[in-house]
């Protein structure tokens, strides 16, 4: 999927959601788990899981007359494609002050501390490589 467009929909969330939780998994399938949160019937379901085949989102494997779908992406690689999208909208592409506003804005200190220890953790990380050669 290198190179193409690996931003989901809201819609195309709920699905890969339920597929990573469930794959292999059949369009049925995913239309009874997202059935009572999102009311969607089957066509709606099964036209969404072909959209995000032809985009690449998906994959899917023929047994006979079942279509198992599997996610083409991770949920690290939607996760990411979801975050620069938002960096490059709301902050220009700039990291430092996506990073300042979420600071100063919506976390505990328990999340700051959090934070705080992931952030020394990854210093010690890059300073191992650096020292290294790597």
């Amino acid at each position: 999927m290198d190179g193409k467009n690996r931003q989901l929909t809201d819609s195309e969330w709920e699905i890969i959601k339920a597929l990573w939780q469930n794959e292999p998994c059949a369009a049925p399938a995913v239309q009874e788990i997202l059935q009572e949160k999102k009311g969607w019937s089957y066509s709606t379901v099964k036209t969404l899981m072909d959209r995000m085949v032809d985009k690449g989102l998906l994959k899917t494997e023929k047994i006979r007359n079942l279509t198992l779908y599997r996610a083409a992406i991770t949920r690290q690689q939607a996760q990411k494609s979801e975050i620069l999208k938002t960096v490059k909208r709301a902050f220009d592409g700039a990291l430092t002050p996506m990073m300042q506003f979420l600071l100063e804005n919506n976390l505990s200190v328990k999340q700051l501390a959090e934070l705080e220890g992931m952030v020394k953790s990854q210093k010690s990380k890059v300073k191992s490589k650096s020292a290294s050669g790597g």
